[in-house]
């Protein structure tokens, strides 16, 4: 084997031998502790269940005392009494349901979906009623108000902003079935729904997350229930906060939900489906306030049997004619007494929670086509620009910008799919899947690029020092007789080789103390991570994954991540192209295409005020296009107009290497007419004929001559005839220069030879070393 050869070809020195592999004990060592860390959930398993199981008996034992109380018998449950004040206030915000003309209007029977909103704060102590005479339902608040104990009331409140909290998000989950349809109820059927409720923050984007219990009365379009930060709320009590007239009724629907819950529960045990995280500690809540929350569901001007049609196809779809859906909008109060709050929701609009799967699978759908596009655009790129020649033209932060991108969407869309936990999680796995394969293609080009463009910045290594001078002669028939010698010859080779013997020799002891001197932790640590691969790899995933992560979770690095990459991706291109003096070799198919395509997404999600994440718009979006188009604009017209044509004249001189200079032409009478041999087809470089036949171009200033202008040969000749003549020594100088190359390195080569080995490597062929763009 040649060994030698191989080592010339991987750019190592001769004498150079390849490192030994590592020992795999520290990897696999590595990987037992992380699958150990990663399996391991320190008895949080075991917790859990014990948990889920204490949880069960506590459900069993209050289902037993709420069947005992309703039966009438002897029980530990009681029944809150209703605050007779606040149905009154209630009415004062058009929280007041009747039943509707079936032929004219309806309501939805299941709001199962999203709701999101304003919300307007009042706060009705009694000190600030009195204060703000502006408040129209201000006799009702105090009624409502009175005899409330203040002690604990800040304690209660926490530390989260209800005087700057404007928006409001509601998400619900109803069950299809009525629980109750008995026509004796004047309410109509009666439904349990639960969910969240999110109070925002808009000045720092902070969540007040709640909670939620009710009922809904489908008949006449109200909700009630209890909305807390707790994670258990007593669905028992439901019963105190509805009218009346339908107290029984709700109460006697509570029975068969908590016997549901229940088995739901058992199955989960008997299954061995725990949570583990569910018995981890929590963080604390930032408020302790129990609310109320009443609400009225706006009327649909639909007849009420096509409502029911258009609400069965969105369940199930069958493919059948339906009226468009109407908007779902509420009013809510989410009131508070203990804690003095009263927030009023209005300008709220409604989405289904089967609307919005089609909105996601749609969502999806189009990402993945704007995934596959850029995809293919990549493909055909990376195939035209594979040569060491187009890879010397392209910047690699463009596409490791584009990767980190890629990676981010990835992970965005795995964890959309996860929280989905639905049909659109199927849909989401293609953008991802795509989005993946991208940043695989995009990270693999980009080392190659930098494998590639590495000898760029290679420096030689310093000059040896300078050797001892030799004592001048006292003999001068001595020295006379030494500088005839050759230049070459081993006498004074021999005789200018300097003394190498180490003058001291204590500096081998001391590097051996310092050798065996201890480490510190960040000494062995820089050190490992620099001498060690795979540490450097191990290194640079945590980092990137948990800038990942952190992206995903944190909204104000998602929007300067947003800012930075979009902004990245040309810029370097055309600060290389610049730099270099050479175009990107991009195709317009591949920029045109791989901007629109990367467009979408930030266009989405900050432009569109109907995303699937509910992302506020955001105007800056609109500059941030603009300067990619403008980007995307100048990459094209650099191939067109030239790398700097945007500069200045002054930034426009891009200095590159000449590989056609002046070279002396060999004598007419000299037996090799030639410059020398191509060093890759081994054949003689020879020159056009016509420049041999005339003995004013044999010299270099000639040579200048012929290469400049042609007013520096018109003047030295006279006549139309010397004009012609000198017209075609310019021409045949010109094919000449062209005819040969001459590197860097000093090797010579024809210029066609040159020109297919730069297609292939951007190294000498003969020293290695690396070679400007031709």
């Amino acid at each position: 084997m040649d060994v030698n050869g191989r080592d010339e070809e991987a750019g190592l020195p001769g004498n150079a031998r390849p490192q030994r592999p590592r020992s795999s004990v520290p990897s696999f060592l590595f990987l037992s502790f992380m699958l150990f860390m990663l399996t391991s959930h320190n008895g949080d398993e075991f917790l859990a269940r014990h948990q889920y199981q204490d949880v069960l008996q506590t459900w069993t034992h209050e289902l037993s005392n709420y069947t005992s109380w309703m039966n009438g018998t002897a029980s530990n449950f009681t029944m809150l009494e209703s605050d007779p004040t606040v149905l009154p206030l209630m009415d004062l915000f058009h929280i007041q349901g009747h039943v509707l003309d079936p032929e004219v209007d309806s309501y939805y029977s299941n709001v199962t979906g999203f709701i999101h909103g304003d919300a307007a704060f009042t706060n009705i102590t009694l000190p600030s009623l009195a204060s703000n005479d502006a408040i129209g339902w201000k006799h009702e608040a105090e009624k409502f108000m009175t005899g409330v104990n203040t002690t604990n009331m800040t304690e209660k409140l926490g530390t989260w902003h209800w005087d700057t909290t404007t928006k409001v998000a509601i998400s619900v989950l109803e069950k299809n079935a009525a629980v109750n349809s008995a026509p004796s109820v004047p309410s109509g059927p009666i439904t349990l729904i639960r969910g969240r409720i999110e109070l925002t923050d808009p000045s720092d984007d902070e969540n007040l997350r709640l909670q939620f219990e009710g009922v809904h009365f489908v008949g006449n379009g109200t909700i009630y229930g209890f909305a807390e930060s707790t994670k258990y709320i007593d669905i028992r009590l439901l019963p105190s906060l509805v009218p009346e007239d339908v107290r029984n009724e709700t109460a006697q629907a509570i029975i068969p939900e908590l016997e549901a819950r229940i088995n739901k529960l058992k199955g989960l045990i008997d299954a061995g489906v725990v949570d583990s995280d569910s018995s981890g500690n929590d963080e604390a809540p930032k408020t302790s306030c129990p609310f109320t929350f009443q609400a009225q569901i706006h009327p649909a001007h639909v007849p009420e049997y096509l409502m029911l049609d258009l609400e069965s196809e969105i369940q199930c779809p069958t493919g059948i004619w339906t009226v468009p859906p109407p908007k779902l909008s509420i009013t809510g109060v989410l009131l508070s007494k203990e804690c003095g709050i009263l927030y009023e929701l209005t300008n709220t609009e409604g989405l289904r929670s089967s609307m919005f799967f089609r909105k996601v699978t749609t969502y999806a759908g189009l990402s993945a086509f704007a995934y596959l596009a850029i995809l293919i655009l990549f493909s055909r790129q990376a195939e035209r620009s594979r040569t060491p020649s187009g890879i010397s033209r392209v910047s690699r932060w463009t596409f490791l910008a584009q990767a980190t991108m890629d990676s981010v969407s990835f992970a965005g869309h795995i964890t959309f799919a996860i929280l989905a936990e639905g049909r659109p999680s199927i849909s989401l796995i293609a953008p991802a899947f795509l989005a993946c394969i991208v940043f695989v293609h995009e990270a693999q080009f980009s080392a190659l690029i930098h494998q590639i463009q590495g000898p760029e910045n290679y420096t030689p290594p310093p000059a040896p020092a300078p050797a001892t001078p030799v004592p001048a002669p006292t003999n001068n028939s001595d020295a006379t007789r030494e500088s005839l010698l050759p230049l070459h010859s081993p006498v004074r080779a021999a005789q200018a080789t300097p003394n190498t013997t180490p003058t001291a020799p204590t500096t081998t002891f001391q590097a051996a103390a310092d050798t065996n001197a201890p480490m510190s932790f960040l000494a062995f640590f820089i050190h490992h991570v620099r001498t060690d691969p795979q540490a450097r790899l191990w290194l640079a995933l945590v980092i990137f994954l948990t800038f990942i992560v952190r992206v995903i979770l944190s909204p104000l690095l998602s929007v300067l991540f947003v800012a930075v990459t979009y902004s990245s991706i040309w810029l370097p291109q055309i600060v290389r192209s610049v730099r270099r003096g050479r175009s990107s070799g991009f195709s317009k198919e591949y920029v045109i295409g791989t901007t629109v395509c990367r467009l979408f997404s930030a266009l989405y999600f900050l432009a569109c005020p109907k995303n699937v994440l509910e992302v506020e718009p955001r105007r800056w979006v609109w500059l941030l296009a603009m300067f990619v188009v403008l980007q995307a604009c100048i990459v094209i017209m650099q191939d067109s107009f030239g790398p700097a044509f945007f500069l200045p004249a002054r930034y426009t001189h891009v200095k590159a290497y000449d590989y056609h200079p002046p070279m002396p032409v060999p004598d007419s009478e000299s037996p090799e007419q030639s410059l020398g041999d191509c060093a890759i087809c081994m054949d003689a470089i020879i020159l056009d004929p016509s420049l041999r036949q005339h003995n004013k171009f044999d010299t270099r200033e000639d040579w200048d001559e012929k290469s400049g202008s042609m007013l520096s040969n018109v003047k030295k000749t006279k006549g139309v005839g010397s004009m012609l003549n000198a017209m075609q020594k310019n021409v045949g100088a010109t094919n000449a220069r062209k005819n040969y190359s001459l590197a860097p390195c000093s090797h010579l080569f024809h210029t066609e030879c040159l020109e297919r080995w730069l297609a292939i490597k951007n190294i000498c062929p003969q020293c290695r070393r690396p070679l400007p763009p031709l």
